[in-house]
């Protein structure tokens, strides 16, 4: 008997983690908190670990907080949709006041602990829960630029590590910003290219055009030149202290150069294939892009 009810209390208990996983979107929170460390390795004069499972811890916060409240605003519109009806509160596995004290703890934790490393690192956390929550969320079932909207909250991270580190937001901050920004156009219009049919059942509005077409493709094409040119600016010596080597400069913009060609074969191919390798390429280079960085800077200075 106490077996089976500690086999039920067991299960329960995963279950609730697995719920907790989904409502803050783990892997998403854990690929931001990648590229707020990054940016605070980028930026500290000295590494403090302190500060870096502060970064993380509130960077977790922050991006579960913005997730938790999305997924409570959504709950009707994503109960419509196959890629997003099993999650907690449509599925009715948890309930809309369980999420937002969840939404609502995580962001007092993360402005805390944000706060705590300086007051700007808590400024733009806040700000970032604020564009996604409710400028990003309602803008999806009115405008295809809601995705120029949510790349800015969607932007912070990398620099927000730079900002954890030095308590400034300069031309090293900005740039690390407008990397991550411009990214961010082919990373979800190639997700909303795969999704669209999905994304329609819901009302939301992902594509510059509305259509998979080559409009789209060609804005693609675009902001990912857009995103080329700007993550190999610092190796021009014109961006402070954010530098970059020539061979780092050299690497970053063959992987640029990649991505780039996935985004010409979608224009070319225009089918789901296409847009899913983009996909996964623009994972890998802003994944790649982050430890170059990292990697040249203890290595040239």
């Amino acid at each position: 008997m106490k077996t089976a009810v500690d086999t039920a209390t067991n299960a329960t208990t995963a279950l609730t983690f697995a719920d907790f996983k989904e409502i803050t979107k783990v892997r998403l929170a854990v690929s931001v908190v990648f590229s707020s460390v990054a940016g605070y390795l980028l930026g500290a004069y000295q590494i403090d670990f302190t500060s870096i499972l502060l970064l993380a811890f509130g960077g977790y916060c922050m991006v579960g907080a913005s997730n938790a409240f999305n997924q409570v605003i959504e709950r009707d519109l994503d109960a419509l949709m196959n890629r997003t009806r099993n999650r907690p509160i449509p599925a009715g596995r948890m309930s809309v006041n369980k999420a937002m004290g969840i939404a609502i703890t995580l962001t007092a934790l993360g402005v805390i602990a944000l706060y705590v490393l300086n007051p700007k690192t808590a400024m733009f956390g806040a700000i970032s829960i604020f564009l996604y929550t409710s400028v990003y969320t309602p803008l999806k079932t009115k405008t295809p630029l809601a995705v120029f909207v949510g790349a800015f909250p969607g932007a912070i991270p990398f620099m927000l590590g730079w900002v954890a580190a030095t308590g400034d937001f300069g031309i090293e901050a900005g740039t690390l910003f407008m990397i991550q920004f411009f990214w961010q156009f082919p990373h979800f219009w190639a997700l909303g290219w795969m999704l669209h049919k999905d994304y329609k059942k819901g009302g939301f509005k992902m594509l510059p055009t509305g259509k998979k077409d080559k409009g789209t493709a060609l804005q693609i094409i675009m902001y990912t030149i857009w995103m080329l040119v700007i993550s190999v600016i610092p190796a021009f010596g014109i961006t402070g202290r954010l530098q970059l080597s020539i061979p780092a400069a050299i690497l970053i913009f063959a992987m640029g150069m990649v991505m780039l060609a996935f985004a010409f074969l979608l224009y070319e191919k225009r089918n789901n294939t296409t847009a899913r390798k983009l996909m996964l390429a623009s994972v890998s280079y802003i994944t790649l892009m982050q430890i170059v960085y990292v990697v040249d800077r203890f290595i040239s200075f």
